[in-house]
């Protein structure tokens, strides 16, 4: 069964574990559970759109969604393996955790035992279950092994002006934009731009084209055998050293040990 057949089902049981596993390229709608929501991210990439704002999530890297909270999922690779529990939620105030979303890196221990949960793969695990206690340990581990949160947000732009302009550096991508040629080309001053990009999408010109030209190198290193020489200049990086930096300060991973995921 898959996540959007599944979406009816994923309440049915307050008190359960539910257990989906699914190879998946597509888009789930605007939706919310009354469950908490572990997404572990396997070989692809995902892209969560939550409060108008859209966050990227690499393979090898998790995502927790507190129960109530609307989201839209899209993951974009065919390659994508997206290993998901949704949880109960009658104990999320032992910890403020379980009331915050966040993109964590999984380490090796929490990737075996959500691996280890596909044997039950479609259907609720209650407390009755002899698997239950299992399960519980996976939420109860969260707080102590999560370190802070990866911050790869491109916000949703609305503004039709914004629109046109982030539609040009996407199709510039392997050009070195900046603020001064971008605004040159829009026919607009620097502070002009500056302002629409604070106002209308919450960040900054250059945080945005960082954060842009790095989802678009997650891209390229998950579709494509192209080195990473190949991919730093098609997504505007003078040099590889100066790519591979950024991408680590974004990823917590080097581009070469994103490739093995």
């Amino acid at each position: 069964m898959g996540l959007i057949a599944s979406l009816p089902f994923i309440d049915t049981h307050p008190s359960s574990v539910f257990v989906l596993h699914e190879k998946i390229e597509k888009l789930i709608p605007m939706h919310a559970h009354t469950k908490g929501q572990l997404s572990f991210v396997e070989g692809g990439i995902a892209y969560l759109t939550i409060d108008k704002k859209t966050f990227v999530v690499p393979a090898k890297h998790f995502f927790w969604i507190p129960k109530n909270v609307k989201h839209i999922l899209r993951v974009g690779h065919t390659a994508t393996v997206l290993r998901s529990l949704y949880f109960y939620s009658k104990d999320d105030i032992l910890s403020p955790y379980y009331s915050s979303f966040g993109i964590y890196p999984a380490s090796d221990l929490l990737i075996e035992m959500i691996k280890y949960t596909e044997r039950w793969d479609s259907i609720h695990i209650k407390p009755k279950d002899g698997n239950f206690e299992f399960v519980c340990s996976i939420k109860k581990l969260l707080p102590q092994i999560s370190a802070s949160t990866v911050s790869l947000i491109l916000p949703v732009i609305k503004d039709d002006t914004l629109k046109a302009i982030v539609n040009y550096m996407n199709k510039n991508i392997e050009n070195r934009l900046s603020l001064e040629n971008v605004s040159s080309y829009f026919n607009m001053s620097e502070r002009s731009m500056s302002r629409l990009f604070q106002s209308k999408a919450q960040i900054t010109f250059l945080q945005y084209l960082k954060t842009l030209r790095i989802t678009k190198a997650i891209e390229l290193i998950i579709k494509t055998n192209l080195s990473i020489n190949e991919i730093s200049r098609k997504v505007g990086y003078a040099s590889v050293s100066s790519f591979s930096r950024v991408f680590t300060e974004l990823t917590r991973s080097t581009p070469t040990d994103y490739r093995k995921y």
